[in-house]
């Protein structure tokens, strides 16, 4: 079996899994394998391999990313008015399992990959020659670019005797070019010591207010697991991410995370690295010397 089947194999698996963990009414498990298959299907149609898939198969490839995309929003919002179904979603199997062959028109009116380039963390490392020094010059000309939605923060989990779970509030992240920085935002996630996402991934709203150093969020990211289930070596890290007009393209500007002895409530301010992003922690390098954190609060909840 050639390796372009193995991944179209690979593909059609994680989808199965996730329509699976849809039907048994395992929502945040279906959300996250939505998620993680569209960013797989995403960075395929990105990429600018042009020996594996066709154009054409390129586009319903990213046709495809959109709707798993758009069931995981309708998972997590219950007041959806145009709600993609599971019964939808399903029709798709047979493009997903044949994509190498399948030549007939997709199913659904949809659009294909979204009109910004998110890169994986470290990749924007081999664009990025010029760091943020893009202001003042091109004065008056201001590129445009289409804005962010509003976030993918998840609700909290419903309680269980005995179980705790943790309330993050976001206040704000100190950065010495905190003004330069367009459409900031920070996605959570929550990995074991391979780096392996434990929760479904989630991104805050769009930053509002700057103020000297600092960028305020004032956002509460429920952790989506009880802190009794998450494995020894278990930690959350946050990604600080900003978009480039001039290339673009949203980048990973710098991240941090905290262990899970840090855990305890109240306010704590935690240091800022270098991307690449290090989900294993092995190579960590500070950003700043600076007085630079990001300011968190914490809030245990327990039955």
């Amino acid at each position: 079996m050639s390796d372009v089947s193995k991944t179209v194999q690979k593909w059609h698996a994680s989808f199965r899994k996730g329509t699976d963990f849809d039907s048994w009414g395992q929502l945040v498990e279906a959300i996250d394998e939505y998620q993680i298959l569209a960013r797989q299907l995403q960075k395929e149609v990105q990429s600018s391999n042009l020996h594996d898939f066709t154009d054409e198969q390129k586009k319903t490839l990213g046709k495809f990313a959109t709707c798993l995309e758009m069931r995981s929003a309708a998972l997590q919002c219950t007041q959806s008015q145009e709600e993609f179904k599971l019964e939808d979603l399903k029709k798709l199997e047979p493009i997903i399992k044949n994509i190498l062959t399948y030549n007939k028109d997709f199913p659904f009116d949809v659009q294909p990959v979204p009109l910004r380039k998110i890169l994986a963390p470290g990749e924007e490392e081999n664009l990025d020659f010029e760091e943020e020094l893009d202001a003042g010059t091109g004065a008056g000309s201001t590129p445009s670019f289409p804005s962010r939605g509003p976030g993918t923060l998840l609700p909290r989990l419903p309680s269980e005797p005995g179980m705790t779970l943790l309330t993050l509030t976001i206040e704000k992240i100190g950065l010495k070019d905190a003004g330069q920085c367009i459409d900031p935002y920070i996605t959570v996630s929550v990995k074991d010591l391979n780096g392996i996402d434990l929760n479904p991934v989630q991104e805050t709203p769009v930053a509002t207010r700057k103020e000297d150093t600092y960028i305020h969020f004032r956002v509460e990211v429920e952790i989506q697991k009880h802190l009794e289930k998450l494995p020894k070596g278990t930690a959350i890290f946050f990604e600080f991410k900003h978009y480039k007009p001039k290339k673009r393209f949203t980048s990973t500007k710098c991240f941090a995370f905290m262990e899970m002895d840090e855990i305890k409530p109240g306010p704590i301010v935690i240091e800022l690295y270098k991307k690449p992003t290090d989900f294993k922690r092995k190579k960590l390098n500070l950003l700043t010397k600076k007085p630079l954190y990001l300011h968190l609060n914490q809030t245990l909840h327990k039955d």
